[in-house]
């Protein structure tokens, strides 16, 4: 409290004024006249600021009196004393109250040595108590932390990566009591042992892998001449003839048109219909695994990565992006890997959350502490998962395919670039402004307002809407392209089985359907491939 505070808690009585009954409460006396109130007391309460109490000029009031001298004074204190003697400095208002009832200090004003030389500057922004905070420059994003203004809500659950976990880690719990029940254990030991410690390729081609000749005429199925004998999802032996079931046993979920065989006009045989057409195995493999290993990686990548990413972008575009981004991968796969292999996994939906996670680097370049640095950890891991899908057995087409579907729905779905917002006047953090933040000049929403969506925008704000709408066209072209030419055409690429593996020790060739004269050979068995005999004419069909 200040020095006058304390003694003039009792008004002194002036001998030239009428005495007054009580408080003054009305307006000020003339006797009480003085000069107007200064400027600084003026904004103080246009401001909105509380008027301190009505008080009178005592001997005990000193130059370091807040309430005698503003705050917004540029006077030393010995001009202030001779100031003081020339004038009431009291505070005056229209409507006086009791000092009793209004010893109402300022939380700065309890310092009676506070600093006096503030510039007129910091006393206006002090003033004004409905100044709107400024936004502060946003830090630099470290490596693995999304860069995207306002993408990142931690608040937010993210359901599809913690449903599709759950689901995925049923759907492989059920693989191993499968294999179980069928070969007398959970994981393959026999013919072989499954390196990455799950069920034999057998049960997943049952459970629903993309399994080409499953799914419509295969070369080298329907044109071949004698009965081809399928191994059985319960096959633990290297002898074809031993275990041996039909191609519709081996596919399950209903079963599938039987090849004709024995066709000697390959064109006619091409062109088997009814044909098999189990689709739903390009959606069906994002919940298979091959084994502990296999999804032990996905699921950790899933749980982490994708989890954040959910939570960036939300999940109604993040499950857009995951689901298209493995049927994307699956399809291409179909028409350009090797026809035998049995695909599974998660795998092209996560490397379309890798995706995102590089057009989110790209898009927050100048916003990064070290964005060459992080833009090779990315590439880095990227470049050692396309190695790693170049070994026997792997499709590494799936990865392919995921990565450009996830960079096409991306540049679609994502946020725009952070320069371009700026540029643009779309700075204002998307979650702040759905939650009520910072809501003047925002656009209104699609769903309510398709027409005020639009209105108002700047030409660079189109072009990129462009690139958007390129984008989505491009790959939705892609796409029906591979599936017409999955179904119909059957066009190979000859070069594009080096994209899927490594031309070392005869790897290209494996998974694919070859018919060979093996009359006094026992066949084998591959892990992700089967060897077939045809037994009419004791030739094997290596898948």
């Amino acid at each position: 409290m200040a020095a006058n505070d304390y003694y003039a808690q009792q008004p002194l009585p002036n001998p030239t004024a009428p005495q007054q009954s009580g408080y003054n409460t009305g307006y000020a006396p003339s006797t009480y006249s003085a000069a107007p109130p200064s400027y600084h007391s003026q904004q103080n309460l246009a401001a909105g600021d509380r008027p301190p109490a009505n008080k009178h000029s005592s001997p005990f009031e000193t130059v370091f009196d807040d309430h005698v001298y503003p705050a917004s004074t540029h006077q030393t204190p010995s001009s202030s004393q001779h100031q003081l003697s020339q004038q009431d400095t009291g505070y005056h208002s229209l409507a006086r109250v009791p000092s009793e009832e209004m010893a109402y200090n300022h939380p700065t004003d309890d310092i009676p040595l506070q600093n006096q030389n503030s510039s007129h500057k910091d006393a206006e922004i002090q003033d004004h108590v409905y100044d709107a905070p400024q936004r502060k420059k946003s830090r630099k994003v470290r490596f693995g932390e999304l860069g995207m203004l306002g993408a990142t809500d931690t608040k937010r659950i993210p359901f599809v990566v913690y449903i599709f976990t759950l689901a995925q880690v049923a759907v492989f719990i059920a693989e191993l009591v499968k294999n179980g029940m069928a070969t007398g254990s959970p994981i393959m030991i026999k013919p072989s042992f499954n390196p990455m410690i799950g069920p034999s390729p057998y049960i997943l081609i049952n459970m629903g892998a993309r399994y080409v000749p499953c799914m419509h005429n295969t070369k080298g199925v329907q044109d071949h001449v004698g009965t081809i004998a399928w191994p059985c999802p319960n096959t633990t032996s290297l002898d074809a003839g031993t275990e041996s079931c039909t191609l519709s046993q081996l596919c399950g979920f209903g079963g599938v048109p039987e090849p004709f065989y024995n066709n000697t006009n390959s064109v006619l045989a091409m062109q088997q219909s009814p044909e098999p057409n189990q689709w739903f195995r390009f959606i069906v493999p994002m919940f298979l695994h091959a084994g502990i290993i296999h999804i032990g990686f996905n699921m950790l990548l899933q749980l982490t990565i994708g989890r954040e990413m959910e939570q960036a972008i939300g999940s109604i575009r993040f499950f857009l992006v995951y689901v298209s981004s493995g049927i994307f991968g699956f399809v291409l796969g179909g028409n350009f890997a090797a026809t035998g292999i049995a695909s599974t996994g998660a795998s092209g939906s996560l490397f379309g959350v890798i995706a995102l996670t590089l057009l989110d680097l790209l898009y927050s370049w100048k916003d990064r502490r070290s964005p060459v640095k992080d833009l090779m950890f990315i590439a880095l891991d990227v470049i050692i998962s396309f190695v790693l899908g170049l070994l026997p057995g792997l499709d590494n087409f799936s990865h392919i395919g995921g990565f450009l579907m996830g960079l096409a729905l991306g540049i679609c779905v994502l946020h725009s670039p952070n320069a371009l917002r700026r540029r643009i006047g779309e700075d204002v953090p998307y979650a702040q402004v759905n939650n009520g933040y910072l809501t003047q000049g925002a656009p209104p929403s699609f769903i309510k307002n398709p027409i005020g969506f639009f209105k108002g925008r700047k030409p660079l704000w189109w072009a990129w809407w462009l690139v958007r709408a390129g984008a989505l066209v491009l790959v939705t072209v892609v796409f029906i392209l591979l599936l017409r030419n999955f179904y119909t055409f059957h066009q190979a690429c000859d070069w594009c089985k080096y994209l899927s593996c490594i031309n070392v020790n005869g790897w290209c060739d494996i998974g694919n359907l070859q018919i060979t004269e093996a009359q006094n050979t026992s066949p084998k068995r591959d892990l992700f491939a089967q060897t077939l005999r045809d037994v009419v004419n004791a030739k094997s069909v290596q898948i």
